[in-house]
């Protein structure tokens, strides 16, 4: 029988979801409070809990040897921890009234509900799955946790074939692309988008295309898939498009992903128009004091924009969770926002992007000037300098610097922090220009490629006033 509040001892914290924002708080809270004072229960519905989801197209493509490698914390050091942590777990209710969560045991079908006093939802986000034929026949595989990555290596290992069709040309998309050809696979990407990554702006997307085809992806843009075809054993054989067949031995799906909110919807918490969970500075759901929510289930307030913005990525989700533990644990954090920030690859190709794309300027009403460069990741006489295209968005006539992209070699994607920085501090491009960077011909032009875009983009500005 569960007992309430005024039968326990000690306060109970609930935690829906067992990767990085929800043991980040759990870990946190248990921090600042010791198991005398909270009780903390975690479930989670798959095998594994803290562990790297971005780093799944590494392990597959075999960069990373091992899959513990990228798990940071097993279960069992939880459950050392005092945190009473219920794998293949799944909870199906919450009861906000009851202030209690009703839960089910995956293997044995088992459900009961357990009360709460503050609750952490960390559902994570959901792979875009789409509804066509097909999408669930043998060899079709979604690439979001670490079951699924299993799951891919085990087809990959028993399948002859070496053609693989990946849907999709996000970050997901170009990664996977990047480890099946890496394993000898012939790749063909299936983007329905005109230009690949469309996290950056078509002109910069197009540099991407290129490099990806340089590199033997057969890149198929503005193509909408169908449906999937399959053999007479139920396994696919080819991806049809109105055009097209594509033959494929299997198939990556990387279409990318919404917030996993139906448990939250059901039980009335309130949501974006992204679709995800909507919070407080301090990740507190809005109006209901003893329960936060972080994570890929959540939107966040850009910075830059001042919009709310569904921004799945693990760096905000360890952060997310860090502050929901300090404000469960009895002390005070938030979680100001972001700025958009990415980073990719494939194969020696460098993606970076901050702040707004052109688009997104629009979309907030926002005038602005885009200049684009280029230059070169060292000193033009130094060995391995290597091309670098940077384009930079500044508002019109105060010059504030409101996103930038760069495509890249190597030492291209990791300079996308100054600007950053930069976004996050309000910098004009004009303040920019006088940053003091590290300088040395093995690292660095004179100037660096992002304060050229930067002066570039301060003549724009001028001009245009």
């Amino acid at each position: 029988m569960n007992m309430s509040r005024t039968e326990r001892s000690r306060e109970r914290l609930v935690v829906v979801g067992g990767d990085a924002a929800g043991m980040s708080a759990a870990s946190q809270a248990r921090r600042l409070r010791g198991p005398d004072e909270l009780e903390i229960v975690a479930f989670e519905r798959s095998h594994f809990t803290s562990y790297s989801a971005c780093g799944i197209p590494y392990w597959v493509g075999g960069d990373v040897p091992e899959r513990d490698r990228l798990i940071a914390r097993s279960p069992e050091e939880h459950r050392a921890r005092d945190i009473d942590l219920r794998m293949r777990t799944e909870v199906v209710e919450i009861d906000v009234e009851g202030r209690r969560v009703r839960a089910r045991e995956l293997d044995t079908g088992d459900a009961y509900w357990t009360p709460y006093d503050k609750l952490v939802i960390a559902t994570g986000a959901r792979p875009v799955r789409p509804d066509l034929p097909g999408v669930d026949a043998a060899g079709v595989h979604g690439v979001q946790n670490l079951d699924d990555g299993q799951a891919l290596l085990d087809t990959l290992a028993a399948t002859e074939g070496r053609r693989a069709v990946v849907v999709g040309a996000g970050y997901i998309g170009v990664e996977m692309a990047e480890a099946l050809i890496n394993l000898g696979y012939e790749v063909t990407v299936v983007n329905r988008g005109k230009e690949p990554m469309s996290t950056l702006d078509p002109d910069m997307g197009r540099l991407v295309h290129r490099a990806m085809e340089g590199m033997g992806i057969t890149m198929v843009d503005d193509a909408e898939v169908t449906k999937f075809l399959t053999g007479d054993d139920g396994r696919v054989r080819a991806v049809a498009t109105d055009d097209a067949e594509y033959p494929a031995d299997v198939v990556v799906l990387g279409i990318g992903v919404r917030p996993e909110t139906g448990l939250a919807r059901a039980a009335g918490l309130p949501v974006g128009e992204h679709g995800g969970l909507l919070t407080d500075l301090s990740m507190r759901v809005r109006g209901h004091d003893d329960i936060w929510a972080g994570g890929d289930c959540v939107e966040v307030l850009d910075l830059v924009s001042g919009r709310e913005r569904h921004i799945p990525l693990g760096t905000h989700a360890n952060k997310h969770g860090q502050v929901i533990g300090a404000n469960v644990g009895g002390g005070y954090a938030t979680f100001p926002g972001v700025v958009g920030t990415a980073v990719s690859k494939v194969c020696d190709l460098e993606i970076a992007r901050t702040g707004l794309r052109e688009k997104d300027a629009r979309r907030a009403g926002l005038q602005f000037v885009a200049v684009t460069i280029e230059s070169t990741s060292r000193a033009g006489y130094y060995p391995g300098a290597a091309p670098m295209t940077v384009k930079m968005l500044a508002e019109r006539r105060t010059g504030r610097l409101l996103g930038v992209q760069i495509v890249g070699r190597e030492g291209a994607g990791k300079r996308v922090d100054i600007a950053a920085v930069a976004l996050t501090a309000g910098m004009t491009v004009e303040q920019m220009t006088a940053l003091d960077l590290g300088y040395a011909p093995p690292f660095s032009p004179v100037w660096d490629p992002v304060l050229v875009a930067a002066r570039k983009a301060v003549t724009a500005v001028r001009s245009d006033s």
